[in-house]
């Protein structure tokens, strides 16, 4: 006897397939800024300065904390994709988050210890895109419902 309930598993919706994406590419993100090569100037990475000019794929300004809260973002969105509420949430709060932190990283100076994440102007405008991207997502796919 099969111990399983049901014999085919529900659909994905939308919202939770651009979540678990969203979620994955966070992840792979986060582990490549580990990753000397593929993270230039590997060895200046530091904890969480400015000073960091280890850039993942020799663009983005990175850090260790900065790689973790990819890491862990991008866990949150492969959790949060089991539901299409919670993938939602994940896509629209997400996506404000990254628009904070374009803000933020507009308005500080990048030479300043408040700097601490870090951001570079490559950075911050794909925070941009990222958190407009998250909320449309959300709202648009929230929306639709599974063709079943």
């Amino acid at each position: 006897m099969n111990s399983r309930r049901g014999t085919a598993a529900t659909p994905r919706t939308p919202v939770q397939q651009a979540a678990l994406l969203v979620g994955a590419v966070f992840l792979l993100l986060g582990v490549l800024g580990f990753i000397p090569g593929i993270t230039t100037d590997y060895d200046s990475l530091r904890f969480a300065e400015h000073d960091s000019e280890a850039k993942l794929l020799g663009l983005f300004q990175v850090s260790v904390l900065h790689n973790l809260v990819h890491v862990l973002f991008g866990l949150a969105g492969l959790s949060m994709a089991r539901t299409a509420s919670a993938a939602r949430s994940f896509l629209i709060v997400g996506g404000v988050i990254y628009l904070v932190l374009w803000l933020y990283g507009l308005f500080i100076d990048h030479d300043s210890s408040a700097n601490f994440v870090p951001f570079n102007t490559a950075a911050n405008w794909l925070h941009f895109a990222l958190g407009v991207t998250m909320i449309a997502l959300g709202y648009l796919l929230g929306r639709r419902r599974a063709v079943r």
